[in-house]
């Protein structure tokens, strides 16, 4: 689950700032007249499912006031909606919450006759909904990993959040829902498929060769296939290569300043690279701080 995170500092700022009084916003949230002070001394913390009430008690944006980093799960919807866990059993029309509970801990699938239901009363799209319950069940695969232990286990899925995509399947989950943010989400398997191949100029993938990418049932793909997928989704070619590819690549450039620095600048500029060395854009970049570098060693020594 990717909270949002409560920061009782601010929380107060912005209540003083809006001239509310505590008992009023307890009123408006739904809690005692003591809560909201609790929250604001840090002896308590408000439950996830009180915050968009406290948000908009505060008059502000719930995503401004209590911000979330990453993307949400099953519980973060709800939890968003100001709904919970006990009152989604009358929502999908059953005797008890386990249908619910058991999809936000990853156990199992929702019923697809609770998906509608569930995603008009989070305010979401059905597409949405699944996304989330994806990101919930990737949580509990993680955590059953996290669990085993021992040498060559997954990394914690703490850390897993905290740090950016490597694996190329991580990439392209991640660049997809960070490009299509909208109710419809992404496009399907088939649709990225053949935009790919419409943009490569010949058939290149099939929608199962593109679902393989996504999911790391596969890490290989063409150079083709990544160089149209990125023109898709608007990012540098760069974006798809192995992180240590890129560091790689950072090092040349590094090596290439350094020499220019150490005043080795017709070696510099003349060098060539082959195909794991710095791209054209970046190539330019670094001959254009040579030669300002070139300029600069000429002038303090005409100095």
């Amino acid at each position: 689950m990717s909270a949002r995170h409560f920061d009782r500092h601010r929380a107060r700022a912005v209540r003083r700032a809006a001239d509310r009084s505590q008992s009023v916003v307890a009123a408006e949230v739904g809690v005692g007249n003591s809560a909201v002070a609790n929250w604001e001394a840090g002896h308590t913390s408000p439950d996830p499912e009180k915050l968009p009430a406290y948000a908009a008690a505060l008059k502000s944006g719930l995503d401004d006031l209590f911000p979330r980093e990453g993307l949400p799960d099953l519980a973060d919807l709800r939890c968003d909606a100001g709904i919970y866990r006990y009152e989604t059993a009358e929502v999908i029309g059953t005797k008890s919450a386990g249908p619910v509970t058991g999809a936000e801990r990853g156990d199992r699938r929702l019923k697809d006759r609770y998906i509608p239901l569930l995603a008009e009363k989070y305010g979401v799209s059905e597409v949405e909904l699944r996304q989330a319950e994806d990101r919930s069940m990737a949580a509990a695969k993680a955590r059953k990993s996290d669990a085993a232990g021992g040498p060559g286990s997954p990394e914690p899925a703490s850390e897993r959040r905290s740090r950016p995509p490597g694996t190329l399947a991580e990439k392209i989950t991640e660049i997809l829902q960070r490009s299509y943010p909208g109710p419809d989400g992404p496009p399907s398997d088939a649709e990225i498929a053949a935009e790919v191949n419409m943009r490569a100029g010949a058939q290149l993938i099939t929608d199962g060769d593109f679902e393989n990418l996504r999911t790391g049932a596969t890490d290989k793909a063409l150079p083709a296939v990544l160089d149209a997928l990125a023109d898709i989704v608007g990012v540098s070619r760069m974006y798809f290569e192995p992180d240590e590819a890129v560091a790689a690549q950072v090092y040349e450039g590094l090596k290439l300043l350094a020499a220019a620095k150490q005043g080795a600048v017709g070696r510099v500029r003349a060098r060539g690279l082959g195909a794991q060395g710095l791209p054209p854009e970046a190539m330019a970049l670094i001959n254009e701080l040579v030669a300002e570098m070139a300029e600069k060693q000429q002038g303090d020594a005409g100095g």
